[in-house]
């Protein structure tokens, strides 16, 4: 393989795998994630346990809901395994539980209106996919929507918990595209 080409799995050249994983990056400790309908919790509190995996949305945004059953769906796939699946949406408990509808019943939800912890993730389009492990670093990031970009996340988050990769992309699922400006 040419040095510089993407590789798949364990295959997945170094310079390539930075595009996605940053374990450089950590997460504030003490950054108040907002459940709905519970008491807020830092990120450390978060992570203690289990590694947290994020799907960000913005419900103002064409493009994130053109791709919440999609993200839903993937989600969905990696429930039991051992790491936390959440919403973390950019509006009020009100406004993420009606853009979520019964969506927000089946997974953790943050609230972020202020976009506190987006900014915290490095988060720069929405929506987004962030895998945060037990040590607060950011494993994996994906910004907008590609297939491509969020498989060496969810695929890596599934070898660390010993689970079955999500299945993705399914017909009818959205083509790749760039997010909106994570700035609001």
């Amino acid at each position: 393989m040419h040095p510089g080409s993407v590789g798949a799995g364990p295959d997945l050249l170094p310079v390539a795998a930075a595009r996605y994983f940053s374990a450089v990056a950590t997460v504030p400790a003490d950054l108040k994630l907002e459940p709905i309908g519970g008491e807020p919790l830092t990120m450390s509190d978060q992570v203690t346990m289990f590694h947290l995996v994020t799907v960000v949305l913005d419900p103002y945004t064409y493009e994130s809901a053109w791709l919440l059953e999609t993200a839903g769906r993937i989600l969905g796939e990696l429930v039991g395994a051992d790491c936390r699946v959440a919403w973390l949406v950019t509006a009020d408990e009100r406004d993420a539980l009606a853009f979520l509808g019964p969506w927000a019943e089946r997974f953790l939800t943050f609230a972020d209106p202020d976009r506190t912890a987006v900014k915290a993730l490095g988060v720069e389009e929405i929506p987004a996919l962030v895998h945060i492990g037990n040590d607060l670093s950011i494993i994996g990031k994906a910004d907008g929507w590609d297939a491509d970009r969020w498989h060496p996340i969810t695929d890596n988050l599934a070898k660390m918990m010993s689970w079955s990769k999500p299945v993705y992309p399914k017909p009818g699922d959205p083509m790749p595209f760039a997010g909106s400006p994570a700035e609001g």
